[in-house]
């Protein structure tokens, strides 16, 4: 990649088949949080401990941990638009047999359902978004992306908390069951048909060569990290801000702070990658820095000025690291092979999505909130320091499917 010149923006037609993949996104982005964010309440009402809300916050994304690489196969074997509906329809059916059990503990289970399902439609849309999109503006498309679930983080504690406060659990996963149907119905009547791509024989040694390569491990480790930051900000801040007695309402626009920064971060990385202005193992590297920092900060200083800073550095940290990590990836990997890559990384992501909160969950119950927070910066900063070598591809010509 050569010069700053602005690259070309996509087509019209272009866009519009890109939007309902942006809403699958929002969808997932939105149903994780909007029931994250509520399960602080959910918990200290039946008096569990903090590794219990670890642990429900870690179940959505452990079924996504075993099931996005299958996913991924599928898609690039069959294609990726049929495994989108079908994983979207598949949220759907979770979401409204929460609300048909009327059990309110079942929401474990409902969120391991909805899980596995956003595990068959995430890498699909992912996969579509490279599809569709030239390959000179693979970070505006993905920034693009990472905004509307950066909106879905946004909007998704705030308003799951209304919908919770005036019709329980049940009211909003059917208003997340009647998302998914929505999202569904506008992508099969938007969405283009990709017809899988010609691909080389692939062995297992050949597989675990290219997962093993330093351009998919660098920008994984960097997704993983991102979105642990993510994951505890989103489930920790608000924790930590409640034993400081800051009000739930408070509390919960820090997080919608955080979600938000991220999203309005984003697609500017992604135009300013596309021009050259930033390089990604650079931004990746600042970016986790960036959490890091938040992370300290919530740690050391106590009250709104902590809490509102540590959520405004987790925030723009995690915006940068995202579309970078997948444009990344979309242009280090041939193209018949893209679902198989991004379901793998979005593995990473996911580990690194259940793996935060239980880490930082762990810790607390031993030590101190606080601590937990500082092993996490710890550990965002060694990823840093090992990704800031990762080079932009020089290259954005479409790569073969072999």
């Amino acid at each position: 990649m050569t010069g700053n010149a602005e690259p070309p923006a996509p087509a019209a037609g272009a866009t519009k088949q890109l939007l309902p993949l942006y809403a699958a996104g929002f969808v997932t982005a939105f149903g994780a949080h909007s029931i994250a964010a509520s399960l602080g309440a959910y918990t200290h009402g039946r008096h569990a401990s903090l590794l219990t809300l670890g642990l429900l916050l870690a179940v959505y994304d452990g079924a996504e941990v075993i099931l996005k690489p299958v996913f991924g196969s599928l898609a690039d074997r069959v294609g990726p638009r049929p495994v989108l509906l079908g994983g979207l329809l598949a949220f759907a059916v979770a979401s409204i047999a929460f609300v048909l059990s009327g059990n309110p503990a079942a929401v474990g289970l409902a969120r391991f359902g909805q899980g596995a399902a956003a595990a068959a439609f995430s890498p699909a849309a992912g996969a579509l978004v490279a599809r569709l999109s030239p390959s000179t503006g693979h970070g505006r498309a993905f920034g693009g992306y990472g905004a509307w679930k950066g909106l879905g983080y946004t909007l998704g504690p705030l308003l799951g908390g209304v919908l919770i406060t005036v019709g329980g659990f049940s009211l909003l996963f059917a208003t997340l069951a009647g998302l998914a149907l929505a999202v569904v119905a506008w992508a099969a009547a938007v969405v283009p048909s990709v017809p899988p791509l010609p691909r080389a024989r692939q062995t297992v040694l050949d597989l675990a060569r290219r997962l093993g390569h330093p351009t998919f491990l660098r920008p994984t480790a960097a997704l993983a990290g991102a979105t642990a930051a993510l994951a505890v900000g989103v489930g920790f801040l608000p924790v930590l801000g409640a034993t400081t007695g800051l009000a739930p309402l408070l509390t919960g626009g820090a997080v919608s702070l955080l979600a938000a920064c991220g999203a309005v971060v984003q697609p500017w990385t992604g135009r300013a990658r596309d021009t050259g202005r930033i390089r990604d193992g650079t931004g990746m590297a600042a970016g986790l820095g960036l959490a890091a920092a938040g992370m300290v900060l919530a740690a050391f200083v106590p009250g709104v000025g902590g809490m509102l800073g540590a959520a405004v550095l987790i925030g723009v940290g995690t915006g940068l690291v995202s579309p970078l990590g997948f444009a990344h990836l979309a242009g280090t990997t041939p193209a018949g092979r893209l679902g198989q890559t991004l379901g793998s990384a979005e593995v990473g992501r996911e580990l690194g999505d259940a793996g935060g909160p239980v880490l930082v969950g762990a810790i607390a119950a031993a030590a101190t909130l606080g601590a937990g927070m500082l092993g996490l910066a710890a550990i965002l900063t060694v990823l840093g320091a090992a990704v800031a070598g990762a080079r932009t591809p020089e290259s954005f010509v479409d790569r073969p499917g072999g």
